[in-house]
C-alpha cells in the first residue's frame, strides 16, 4: 500500500496474523475436558463409546499433547506454514478437508449479507438524509436503532418462528432440500438461495444500521461542504447534486466499514448458522469446540481471521483506489 507504504503494512498483517496463530492455539487449550472424553461419531453428535482412561491416555500421548507446550506449539506453527492444518479428532479427516466442505455455505450468507446490508443501509441512509429532520427520518432514525440492540441469535429465532414455523414459507433447516434431483442448473441455484434467504437476511439485518447511520451523517456532513454549494451554484439539479457528488464522497467511509462488516457477519455467522441448522463453518464450529477437536478449532479460527485480513487488506486497496489523497505521494 502507498499510503502506510507496502513494508509497513505487510508488518502489520504479519503481526495480526501470527497473534492470531498464537490465540488459535492457546484458547482451545484452556478450555476444561480434552478431546478424548469421547469417541468420534460415524455423524454430528452421535456418541459411539467413551474411551477408558487407558485409552485416553494412549491418544493423548499418540496426538503429542502430553509434550510440553512451546513443542506444541512450535510443531504447530511449522505446520501451518507448510499448509497442514493436521487431522481432525473427532471426525477423522483432514481438517481442510473438513473445513472446505462446509466454507462455500458460510461464504454465501456472509456475502450475500454483506451485499444486502451495503446496498439497503446505503440507500436507506441516503433517503433519510435527504429528508432529514423529516417523519420518514425520525421514523427509520429510531427504527433501526430499536432494532439494532437485538441479539443476532434472537434475531433469527424470530425470523425462524415467524417465517418458517409460523407461515411454512421457508424450510427450517438445512442448505439443499434433501434427496432432490434437479431437471436444470437453474432449479439447484433457487434451492439453494431458498434455503440460505433467512440465515442472510438475519445476518443482514444484524449490520443495517451501521451502515444507514454512516451513509446518513456522513451525507449530512458533505452536503455543507464548498464543491456541494458551489455545485448547486452552478445551476446543476438537486438530484444530481445527491447521486453524484455528494454521494460518492459519502461512500469512501461505507467502504471501510464493510471491510470491518465482514469480520462481523462472520462471527455472526456461528450463531446464526446453528439456529437455522445451516451446514457452514460455523456450525461445525459449534461442534468441534463440544468435541474439544483442538486441530479443527484452529483450522476453522485460522480460515475464519485469514478471510477477515484479507477482506480487510483488499478494502484498504478499493479505498485507495477511489480517494487517490490516500497515496503517499499526495498525503505527504
Amino acid at each position: 500500500m502507498k499510503g502506510r507504504g507496502t513494508k509497513g503494512v505487510a508488518f502489520q498483517y504479519a503481526t495480526a496474523l501470527f497473534l492470531i496463530l498464537v490465540l488459535n492455539f492457546f484458547l482451545p487449550r484452556m478450555m476444561p475436558g480434552d478431546p478424548f472424553l469421547i469417541l468420534s461419531a460415524d455423524s454430528e453428535n452421535e456418541v459411539i463409546s467413551v474411551l477408558t482412561e487407558e485409552q485416553r491416555q494412549y491418544f493423548i500421548s499418540y496426538y503429542g499433547l502430553d509434550r510440553p507446550i512451546y513443542e506444541q506449539f512450535a510443531g504447530y506453527i511449522f505446520s501451518v506454514a507448510r499448509g497442514d492444518l493436521g487431522e481432525s479428532i473427532y471426525y477423522k479427516v483432514p481438517v481442510w478437508e473438513a473445513i472446505w466442505t462446509r466454507l462455500p455455505w458460510t461464504a454465501l450468507i456472509v456475502l450475500g449479507a454483506t451485499l444486502m446490508s451495503t446496498v439497503a443501509g446505503v440507500l436507506l441512509g441516503l433517503y433519510s438524509a435527504r429528508h432529514r429532520d423529516g417523519p420518514a427520518d425520525k421514523i427509520l432514525m429510531a427504527g433501526l436503532i430499536s432494532f439494532a440492540e437485538i441479539p443476532s441469535f434472537l434475531l433469527g429465532l424470530v425470523i425462524l418462528l415467524a417465517f418458517s414455523v409460523k407461515l411454512k414459507a421457508f424450510p427450517l433447516a438445512g442448505a439443499i432440500t434433501p434427496f432432490a434431483h434437479y431437471s436444470h442448473p437453474l432449479d439447484a441455484i433457487w434451492d439453494i438461495g431458498y434455503h440460505a434467504s433467512l440465515p442472510m437476511i438475519t445476518l443482514s439485518l444484524t449490520q443495517l444500521t451501521g451502515i444507514f447511520l454512516l451513509t446518513r451523517n456522513t451525507l449530512v456532513t458533505v452536503m455543507t461542504r464548498d464543491y456541494i454549494r458551489t455545485a448547486r451554484a452552478k445551476g446543476i439539479g438537486e438530484r444530481l447534486v445527491w447521486n453524484r457528488h455528494a454521494l460518492r464522497n459519502a461512500l469512501l467511509p461505507v467502504v471501510t466499514r464493510v471491510g470491518f462488516m465482514i469480520g462481523m457477519l462472520m462471527g455472526g455467522a456461528v450463531l446464526v448458522e446453528n439456529v437455522f441448522s445451516y451446514p457452514g463453518v460455523g456450525s461445525l464450529l459449534r461442534s468441534s469446540v463440544i468435541a474439544r477437536d483442538y486441530p479443527l478449532i484452529q483450522g476453522i479460527m485460522l480460515v475464519m481471521a485469514f478471510s477477515i485480513l484479507t477482506a480487510n487488506y483488499l478494502v484498504e486497496i478499493v479505498y485507495e483506489r477511489l480517494d487517490p489523497r490516500t497515496s503517499s505521494g499526495e498525503a505527504a
